[in-house]
């Protein structure tokens, strides 16, 4: 399991990299470096971490984001999702070439702080939520079971929550106002995905609708 995780860490960063610095034309992008570093250091580190916690949870992160018994509105989602991030990551590297942006070295540390904040709330999410698959299903074979402990106390899709911390928090760290300017597309994204999964959930999920009853907020607490 180790060796996949490390196999698809590698893609996953080399594919990331050879796409800022192809669409940037440059490879003197200093920002961009320390972004994949990061990454390539995060990834591995970070499943050590839950392979140590819960391995079942890391064998379902590593599964594909595309599988048989996923609703088709969340293929549709993943499918739409995949092609935005493209186009972001392409508009980011073409902000670059362009040197259209000039992001102060203030916000740029931000961004890197972002970054790390939403790995570390993400590791919270998985440590109370051994049910985090990727994609929207219903995990009776495990015994899947409702969590409303530790961030689920506050927002029905902490998850989520975090992601909108990478995705302001990665265009500020790369220095580009184009990436942040597309933020909003994500969250929008986001949203669909959390009515999906939430009607998958209040359908076959026992005590769901009650827990969000409970718990109103669905990826901000006290606005939505």
């Amino acid at each position: 399991m180790i060796a996949r995780l490390l196999l698809q860490n590698t893609i996953f960063t080399v594919a990331l990299g050879a796409l800022l610095f192809a669409s940037a034309g440059t490879l003197l992008w200093p920002s961009a470096w320390l972004f994949l570093i990061i990454s390539a250091l995060l990834g591995p580190f970070c499943g050590w971490w839950l392979y140590r916690l819960d391995p079942a949870l890391l064998a379902e992160r590593l599964r594909p984001v595309i599988q048989r018994d996923q609703p088709p509105a969340d293929k549709a989602f993943i499918t739409a999702l995949i092609a935005a991030m493209l186009a972001w990551l392409i508009a980011m590297g073409l902000d670059r070439r362009t040197l259209a942006s000039d992001m102060p070295v203030a916000l740029q540390a931000l961004g890197l702080v972002l970054f790390l904040l939403c790995t570390l709330f993400t590791m919270s999410v998985f440590r109370e939520n051994s049910f985090a698959a990727p994609v929207v299903k219903l995990q009776a074979e495990r015994a899947q079971r409702v969590i409303s402990t530790g961030p689920y106390a506050h927002v029905r899709h902490p998850m989520y929550s975090g992601l909108i911390l990478f995705f302001a928090g990665v265009p500020l760290l790369l220095g580009s106002w184009w990436g942040l300017a597309m933020a909003p597309l994500f969250v929008a994204l986001l949203a669909m995905r959390i009515g999906i999964e939430e009607r998958t959930l209040r359908e076959g999920l026992p005590g769901y609708s009650d827990y969000a009853a409970q718990v109103r907020y669905r990826l901000l607490p006290g606005v939505w």
